[in-house]
């Protein structure tokens, strides 16, 4: 069989030429996807179906990209302003998470990670060799489909019974690579083995948190366990959130039949708590098959946690979501309704309509949970759970 060729990286300036591919990557994250780029190497070849990947890792193709670091910590390490101890405190970077290093001054390295930059000292960083021997241990291993509809099948082989169909653009946490098959969880659930000729391999790392996100997060917490604990409304925005939304559709009109239909009495009051319930994440992480609120979702779980919550269960995944509840159509949504999109003719992503033409979801790995425009993709389906 024929072995994938494709790799995902990030955005940048510049170009890295490795196995006879140019890549096009980020400056900034320009180690990190060099590792994804030995990585998948280091899969893709037979030869190497014997060989320690620490070995490899630490060949002379890792140390030209060796500017990778991995926090090796009990907890995690201060992101200071400036080299010193009694820097400003940027940030954290918590137990095997990733940073770029910028440079060394003085038993300091200035690194980046996240949306942070600034100096950690040296000894708290792992780097070179071990930071090889750490890539493929700290990572998760991310296969996104390239297909249009692709199998997923009980055992490595063309042969074997179909488990289920993934749409392109599915994001499958990888169990295990072995020569042609990948080993994959689906909605975090369902096993099986995709060929990797139809998918884009990626490692995803754990990176540092700033303390304004960090504050941010303990507020989110202390809002949603006050919210569990005394069923308040939680209809004035606080904690993640300055917007307060009312219940209005997509139509943005005064007049609208959704808008009439939820004016008053228990459905517009559960409305607007689910709306206002669900922002205060905003902008925390999106973690694959997470269900936390605060600590990382995907965008299924996200919804499932914020029904939830508010005494409305819901199923786990996307497509589980939009076969069950009350279809409705995309003029008459009201806050607190649930829009699904799809690639490839199936559904894979679900978001909660938050009203005034805009949506709330755990996006992905870069985004997080994030409010975008309604038809930021093209809406096919939408559902209700509510009255």
């Amino acid at each position: 069989m024929k072995k994938a060729g494709k790799i995902i990286t990030y955005c940048m300036i510049g170009t890295i030429a490795f196995a006879s591919q140019t890549v096009v990557t980020k400056a900034a994250e320009l180690p990190i996807a060099g590792i994804d780029l030995l990585l998948n190497d280091f899969y893709q070849k037979d030869a190497n179906e014997n060989k320690d990947i620490k070995d490899y890792l630490s060949s002379s193709s890792f140390k030209e990209l060796a500017n990778i670091s991995f926090a090796q910590v009990t907890d995690y390490v201060n992101i200071r302003k400036k080299p010193s101890e009694d820097g400003k405190i940027l940030g954290k970077l918590y137990n095997n998470s990733a940073a770029t290093i910028i440079s060394k001054k003085n038993g300091w390295y200035k690194v980046k990670s996240g949306s942070v930059t600034g100096y950690i000292k040296a000894e708290y960083l792992a780097t070179g060799t071990k930071a090889a021997e750490l890539a493929s241990k700290a990572g998760t291993r991310i296969a996104t489909v390239n297909t249009a509809t692709l199998k997923v099948r009980k055992n490595a082989s063309t042969d074997a019974p179909v488990v289920t169909l993934v749409p392109v653009g599915e994001e499958l946490k990888v169990k295990k690579e072995t020569d042609g098959w990948i080993k994959v969880t689906v909605d975090n659930k369902d096993k099986g083995y995709v060929s990797s000729d139809y998918v884009d391999l990626s490692t995803v790392y754990k990176k540092a948190i700033s303390i304004e996100e960090e504050q941010k997060k303990i507020k989110a917490e202390e809002a949603a366990s006050q919210e569990q604990s005394s069923g308040t409304s939680g209809s004035s925005s606080t904690s993640g959130s300055s917007r307060s939304y009312q219940t209005k559709s997509a139509s943005n009109s005064d007049t609208s039949s959704s808008d009439s239909s939820v004016s008053s009495g228990t459905s517009s009051s559960l409305r607007n708590k689910i709306v206002n319930y669900a922002l205060k994440f905003e902008g925390n992480p999106y973690v694959w098959g997470g269900t936390s609120l605060t600590n990382g979702a995907d965008c299924s779980g996200f919804t499932q946690s914020v029904f939830s919550d508010l005494g409305v269960n819901i199923p786990r995944d996307s497509r589980s979501q939009a076969s069950s509840g009350k279809s409705k159509s995309i003029s008459n949504i009201q806050p607190g309704d649930l829009i699904f999109y799809a690639k490839g003719g199936r559904i894979n992503h679900v978001a909660l309509y938050i009203g005034n033409g805009k949506v709330i979801s755990a996006k992905s790995p870069e985004y997080g949970i994030k409010v975008a425009n309604y038809d930021y993709r093209q809406p096919v389906k939408v559902v209700s759970y509510l009255n």
